[in-house]
């Protein structure tokens, strides 16, 4: 588990590469798509956290003009100005009033906190991965490979994570098929049968997010791991089966999601 390479973020503390023991455990092939989060949401009349602040960041170039006015001033983000605070965003309106989950049954569910996707597990019978277990899944087998599935990104130039390809945050060429979130079981799956664990979503594990090692010390985030389709080379390296990240428990946002797992045996 981990990682010492050159371009790692010094803040995210991925090394030093260790062996780490995980219990038998499963976890699910893929993200919680809207599909299931509507279940959930129809069964016990959830409200997410998104839903009952009233708001959610969304990516600048998705919200519609006439609703960038609506947006809220006071919760912009200074040191990354393509999110956008807008009025009425949720899981059900990604991109704020207006938009929809039309067409988008099977993309992962966003604009869930660590609350929410607890709460979903609680429902599910269910609970998040921890960070030892998630790494151990996304890595399918392999060893010290950057990615899930080895260590090109693109292997025989197939695209195997949907990812930002072009300029970021100005030209987004989707040479990967797609702008925003992707199904949740699009491209090939890694050895372990798991899909999108890098790129697609950000996804919620049970961790608070700190150093690692025995002296750890732990900030007031939960651990995120796996990338998202806003990263890229030049500002979010973060694609790499080893990285990591981190959000307060409470936050929402257009990328983020989930998957599941259960303890086995």
């Amino acid at each position: 588990m981990g990682s010492e390479d050159a371009d790692t973020r010094q803040e995210d503390h991925e090394g030093p590469v260790r062996e780490v023991y995980v219990e038998r455990f499963a976890i699910a092939p893929t993200a919680v798509a809207n599909a299931e989060f509507r279940r959930f949401v129809k069964d016990t009349n959830y409200q997410t956290d998104a839903e009952r602040v009233g708001w959610s960041f969304v990516f600048a170039p998705f919200v519609a003009k006439r609703l960038r006015k609506n947006r809220l001033q006071s919760e912009s983000v200074k040191v990354a100005p393509w999110w956008l605070a807008v009025r009425g965003a949720n899981w059900r309106r990604p991109e704020g009033p207006g938009s929809n989950l039309n067409a988008r049954s099977d993309h992962p569910v966003v604009h869930v906190s660590w609350h929410d996707a607890k709460a979903y597990c609680s429902w599910a019978g269910a609970r998040l991965p921890t960070e030892m277990e998630w790494e151990f899944a996304a890595r399918g087998g392999l060893e010290r490979q950057r990615y899930p599935w080895g260590n090109e990104l693109t292997p025989n130039h197939q695209h195997r994570c949907n990812i930002w390809q072009g300029r970021f945050p100005d030209l987004n060429t989707r040479e990967d098929g797609f702008a925003g979130s992707a199904p949740v079981d699009a491209y090939e799956p890694n050895g372990y049968g798991l899909f999108n664990v890098a790129g697609n979503v950000w996804e919620w594990c049970e961790n608070w997010f700190g150093t690692q090692g025995d002296s750890a010390q732990f900030t007031t985030g939960r651990v995120l791991r796996g990338g998202s389709y806003l990263c890229h080379a030049s500002y979010c390296n973060r694609y790499r089966v080893a990285a990591r990240y981190a959000n307060a428990p409470t936050a929402a946002t257009g990328n983020c999601g989930f998957r599941i797992v259960r303890d086995d045996g």
